[in-house]
């Protein structure tokens, strides 16, 4: 047993295999998460993981795709997946006696998920309409353009998605292919959590993971991102009456030494981020910088703030809906003037101590159901290689000082590395909230 009574062990054909047993209540959740995002992906199959996820819902020849909602649903169970950047993910939660069902089940479609024809063309329709709905959020828009403008060599700069020409073009075989490189358990994480005997669920998982070919190796993604030598500004001017701004700075991997000091200035900043997407915790960012400056002063009808947790060096993201009446250089401006004052290290000790409890409190309450647990354990381990990140999440959290804080925030919130995007309504024929 490693630290937290987690069981940790790689099968002979490479899966990770995490195990922690929990007994508060008889429900069990189980994870496979592949090392395969947007960030494997190349021109002519952006979106290809995306697409992958959607078609292992669709049946093996064991479990035909009519079947398998249910048999999840008859034995009170749910299951779903997600797809990110540089991660897939999929889930089942169940009553603990029946978690068996999800490990067979995703053993079987990580080796033998179907691809029938007619349902990858049926899936191609749905992702299409799935991208044009995206479309329809001027704030979807916007953050692709910002990516654009941000990534010029890293593939971090696509949606996950994909762009539309590749959904168009792309063939039966590309997904197989991908599917088969990357859905190896050689590329795969297994976590198992809740009210199970760790020892009795690893011949479980052993049994049914064990004989699949364990893959060949996976190249390495290295396409670091230049540096940026000034700001970069985009503008997208389409139909709407909502005026919308973003600023991005270049943010820190989830490895850098300075990844927990940044996002303690992000909880001073914008309010505390969850990484958890899990997460049912009803954050509010009312106190923060931004909310004061942009929302409190009527400036806004709303903002955000964001920070990644990913592989490579990412965007910390800032957002706000421009409330009617107002521009978008008045909100541009009330943005830079809190990240200037970052970047100049006015921070009290006060504000300091309050941020970094609330991104304490908001993490505790983020890891306490079996499910979120599942989650953590795959995240740490799929994106740093190590599950005990997780375990020493609020350690390293409460190791961040405040001359760190400042540190970080005069290193990121630079004018010369930051990305401005407008997104300016047509309207009714004339550019509304623009200057």
């Amino acid at each position: 047993m490693g630290t937290n009574g987690i069981l940790k062990t790689r099968l002979k054909n490479g899966l990770t295999v995490l195990i922690k047993e929990t007994h508060n209540a008889p429900v069990a959740t189980f994870w496979v998460w592949y090392r395969v995002g947007s960030r494997n992906e190349i021109p002519g199959i952006t979106g290809a993981s995306h697409w992958v996820e959607h078609m292992q819902f669709k049946g093996t020849p064991t479990y035909p795709a009519s079947a398998l909602d249910k048999l999840i649903s008859r034995e009170g169970g749910a299951w779903n997946a997600f797809t990110f950047i540089d991660w897939t993910a999929y889930f089942e939660v169940m009553p603990a006696d029946k978690i068996e069902l999800g490990i067979d089940l995703e053993a079987d479609r990580m080796a033998n998920s179907a691809f029938d024809p007619e349902e990858v063309d049926s899936e191609r329709t749905v992702i299409i309409s799935e991208r044009s709905g995206s479309e329809n959020s001027p704030a979807w828009l916007l953050y692709e353009e910002m990516l654009g403008a941000a990534f010029r060599v890293h593939p971090y700069r696509t949606e996950v998605v994909g762009e539309l020409i590749d959904l168009q073009t792309m063939t039966r075989d590309d997904l197989y292919n991908h599917y088969r490189r990357y859905y190896a358990p050689g590329n795969a994480v297994a976590v198992l959590v809740g009210d199970v005997d760790a020892g009795q669920a690893l011949k479980d998982i052993e049994e049914r993971f064990g004989e699949i070919s364990g893959g060949e190796a996976i190249p390495e993604v290295v396409r670091p991102e230049p540096p940026q030598y000034g700001e970069r500004r985009v503008t997208v001017n389409r139909e709407g009456q909502t005026a919308y701004i973003m600023v991005a700075y270049r943010g820190y991997e989830i490895k850098h030494p300075d990844f927990f000091a940044l996002a303690v200035a992000d909880s001073i900043l914008a309010g505390a981020t969850s990484f958890n997407f899990m997460s049912t915790a009803e954050t509010s960012n009312h106190t923060s910088r931004l909310y004061k400056a942009l929302v409190e002063t009527e400036l806004a009808a709303g903002m955000s703030g964001g920070l990644t947790a990913t592989i490579d060096p990412y965007l910390y993201t800032i957002s706000a809906t421009v409330r009617d009446g107002r521009t978008c250089r008045e909100v541009e401006d009330a943005i830079h003037a809190e990240t200037d004052r970052m970047a100049q290290g006015d921070i009290s000790e006060q504000e300091f101590a309050k941020a970094r409890k609330q991104a304490k409190a908001l993490f505790a309450y983020d890891s306490e159901s079996v499910s979120s647990q599942g989650f953590w354990l795959g995240f740490a381990e799929t994106l740093v290689g190590d599950y005990e990140w997780f375990d020493t999440f609020l350690d390293k959290l409460m190791a961040v000082t405040l001359d760190d804080v400042k540190r970080v925030s005069a290193d990121v919130f630079q004018s010369n590395k930051r990305i401005v995007g407008w997104y300016v309504p047509t309207g009714n024929g004339t550019q509304q909230g623009g200057e």
